[in-house]
Protein backbone atom coordinates (compact mmCIF):
# COMPACT_ATOMS: atom_id res chain seq x y z
CA UNK A 1 0.00 0.00 0.00
CA UNK A 2 1.24 3.45 -0.75
CA UNK A 3 1.55 6.49 2.25
CA UNK A 4 2.73 9.47 2.23
CA UNK A 5 5.65 10.07 4.63
CA UNK A 6 7.39 13.77 5.40
CA UNK A 7 5.91 14.99 2.10
CA UNK A 8 7.43 11.41 0.15
CA UNK A 9 5.34 8.73 -0.96
CA UNK A 10 6.56 4.78 0.62
CA UNK A 11 5.01 1.69 0.12
CA UNK A 12 4.20 -0.27 3.26
CA UNK A 13 3.21 -3.82 3.55
CA UNK A 14 -1.34 -3.71 4.22
CA UNK A 15 -1.14 -4.02 8.30
CA UNK A 16 1.79 -1.93 8.66
CA UNK A 17 1.32 -0.32 12.16
CA UNK A 18 2.98 3.20 13.56
CA UNK A 19 5.62 1.75 15.19
CA UNK A 20 6.72 -0.37 12.57
CA UNK A 21 6.75 2.69 9.98
CA UNK A 22 8.62 4.68 12.51
CA UNK A 23 11.41 1.65 12.61
CA UNK A 24 11.88 1.15 8.50
CA UNK A 25 11.95 5.19 8.23
CA UNK A 26 15.33 5.04 10.72
CA UNK A 27 14.22 7.29 12.90
CA UNK A 28 15.11 7.07 17.53
CA UNK A 29 11.77 6.14 18.83
CA UNK A 30 13.00 8.82 21.41
CA UNK A 31 12.50 12.40 20.77
CA UNK A 32 9.89 12.06 18.01
CA UNK A 33 6.05 12.76 17.61
CA UNK A 34 4.20 11.23 14.96
CA UNK A 35 0.89 12.74 13.21
CA UNK A 36 -1.33 10.37 10.73
CA UNK A 37 -4.00 12.73 9.09
CA UNK A 38 -2.88 15.82 10.82
CA UNK A 39 -3.79 14.03 14.26
CA UNK A 40 -0.91 12.56 16.77
CA UNK A 41 -0.61 9.98 17.74
CA UNK A 42 0.19 9.25 20.65
CA UNK A 43 3.20 6.64 22.02
CA UNK A 44 0.71 4.23 23.37
CA UNK A 45 -1.36 4.07 20.34
CA UNK A 46 1.63 3.21 17.78
CA UNK A 47 -0.03 -0.31 17.44
CA UNK A 48 -2.23 0.94 15.13
CA UNK A 49 -2.35 0.28 11.74
CA UNK A 50 -1.35 3.06 8.93
CA UNK A 51 -4.34 2.66 6.71
CA UNK A 52 -3.75 3.52 2.72
CA UNK A 53 -3.27 6.71 1.44
CA UNK A 54 -2.33 7.86 4.93
CA UNK A 55 -0.38 11.47 5.17
CA UNK A 56 2.03 10.72 8.07
CA UNK A 57 4.30 13.45 9.12
CA UNK A 58 7.16 12.62 11.97
CA UNK A 59 9.08 15.13 13.68
CA UNK A 60 12.14 15.07 15.23
CA UNK A 61 12.23 17.25 18.97
CA UNK A 62 15.09 19.83 18.65
CA UNK A 63 16.73 21.90 21.27
CA UNK A 64 17.71 25.20 21.07
CA UNK A 65 16.01 28.30 20.33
Amino acid sequence: MTVTVNGSARELAKGCTVAQLVAAEGVPERGIAVAVDGTVVPRGSWTAVVREGAVVEIVTAVQGG
